[in-house]
């Protein structure tokens, strides 16, 4: 008889770790990170577009000395907005720019307070309240026209 062998077991070897990772690991990493400073980048320079607008709005407003100057600032800022998104919007006159402005999804321009944009900077005397509300809705239509939004 011969001596006997002791047998043992299959040894698998251990699993591969984690690190150092693979390397399309390594490209979906760097994939990740170029798109998140390209979305930071345009985040940032929108912002910063977004608020030179703003100032632009401010300062015209702030530079006329009363009501119907205020207002006649607020028209002709949205006048020329106006054209980023239609080179003909600069003729409407009356209605038609009142509507232009609404943009199709509301009325406050044709069938609320922006109605004094028509003919608001041509009155002798306005209230400071009715200005206001008229300018911050300007304000906001400029910021939206100025973004390319109708």
């Amino acid at each position: 008889m011969a001596a006997q062998l002791p047998l043992r077991d299959v040894h698998l070897p251990a699993a591969p770790g984690w690190w150092p990772l693979a390397p399309g690991w390594w490209l979906l990493i760097g994939a990740v990170v170029v798109l998140a400073l390209i979305g930071l980048t345009l985040y940032f320079f929108r912002r910063r577009r977004l608020q030179r607008w703003t100032n632009l709005f401010d300062r015209q407003l702030q530079a006329a000395p009363q009501g119907p100057a205020r207002l006649a600032a607020a028209s002709e800022l949205l006048r020329r907005a106006a054209r980023r998104i239609d080179p003909r919007a600069v003729q409407l006159q009356g209605d038609a720019w009142l509507r232009f402005l609404d943009g199709g999804k509301r009325t406050d321009f044709s069938g609320g307070e922006g109605r004094l944009l028509l003919d608001g900077g041509f009155r002798p005397q306005l209230e400071g309240e009715q200005v206001d509300r008229a300018c911050q809705l300007a304000r906001t239509r400029f910021l939206e026209l100025m973004a390319g939004r109708r």
